[in-house]
Order: structure tokens, then sequence, then C-alpha cells
């Protein structure tokens, strides 16, 4: 009788696709949907690539939150270029920025910030949810200081969090408004 072995196939975008598939479980379930046997379920895999390639949740979600961390900061590098331009308002930028940001993929606006708000109670998560805060902190950071570039981007992520919450209409001139307040000061000041 012929031995049967069991044939290692080569599978270079695995690991891709779990993470994919753990961002698409997220997206439907929430993050209490999120296990090894639903990601591995929904990208296709047997269970074993899952733990395979992340021993723990953890590092699944680590995994996860890095790539869909890429959002508002991915939008302000691609079209931000007015950003490093000084007779370019930046607070009218900024706005215009954030407004495309949250128009675009909605449910990936909510994935982001569900994976974000996850790091409250996953310790693991804390240095990535703080990765796109730093990024975009750097890149306004070019036109103004760090700490007003520190509270333009918390004065932001409040802005969207709140469109979020009550499913509310994004009101850019309201945000312009109040980033013009963080940058510049005060009017009258």
């Amino acid at each position: 009788m012929a031995e049967s072995k069991a044939v290692r196939r080569y599978d270079p975008e695995r690991r891709q696709r779990i993470i994919d598939a753990a961002i698409r479980v997220v997206g439907a379930k929430g993050i209490a949907g999120l296990s090894h046997r639903t990601v591995a379920a929904e990208a296709d895999v047997p269970l074993g690539s899952t733990t395979y390639h992340f021993k723990t949740l953890d590092d699944l979600m680590v995994a996860a939150l890095r790539q869909s961390n890429e959002g508002f900061a991915k939008v302000v590098r691609e079209h931000g270029g007015a950003l490093a331009d000084p007779a370019a308002d930046l607070a009218a930028e900024l706005a215009r920025l954030t407004g495309e940001w949250l128009d675009g993929d909605r449910t990936g606006v909510e994935l982001e910030y569900e994976l974000y708000l996850a790091a409250l109670r996953r310790p693991a998560l804390r240095p990535v949810a703080a990765e796109w805060c730093e990024e975009v902190t750097e890149l306004i950071a070019r036109r103004t200081d760090r700490v007003t570039a520190r509270a333009t981007v918390a004065l932001i992520d409040g802005i969207c969090l709140q469109v979020l919450l009550t499913g509310g209409a994004y009101d850019e001139a309201y945000a312009q408004e109040m980033l013009a307040r963080v940058i510049e000061g005060p009017a009258g000041a």
C-alpha cells in the first residue's frame, strides 16, 4: 500500500489573505466575532494556518490594525501636498482631507476606528494604534509646532468619532473653523 503524504502547498499570499479575512470578519461581526476559527473560515484556509502565521489573536489583530491604519494617514500623504505649502490654509486643507476620508469607504473608516479602540482593552494593540497619530502629527508638524500638531490630530480624531458615533454628516465648515482655532489660536487673541 502506498503511503500517503500530505503535500505542503506553497502559498506566499496566505498570510495576507488571513489578514484581509480578519478585517472582513471585524467589519461584519465586530471585534467580538474575531477568532482564529472565524478568520480561517473566511480566508478558506486550515485553522492551523491562522495559528501558524499569528500565534495569538492579538498578533492577528495587530496585523489587521496595522493594515487598516493606513486610512487617514494615506489620504494625507497622497493628497496633502498643500500641507507642505506655507501659502496654503492648513485648517482648510485638513478639513477637506478629513471630509474626503470620511466620504470614502465609510465601512473602512468604521473598521479602522473599531480596531483602534480595541487597543483600550488589548495593550498589544496600543503601539500600532498610536502609529497613525504619530504619522499624521509628523506631517502636520512640518507646518506648525509639534504640540499644535498633536492637538490638531486629537481634534480631527474627535470630530471623526463624533460623526461615526452619531451617524451625523461631516460639517467641513465647522471642522475648518475648529482646526483654525487650534492651529492659529482663538479669534481675536
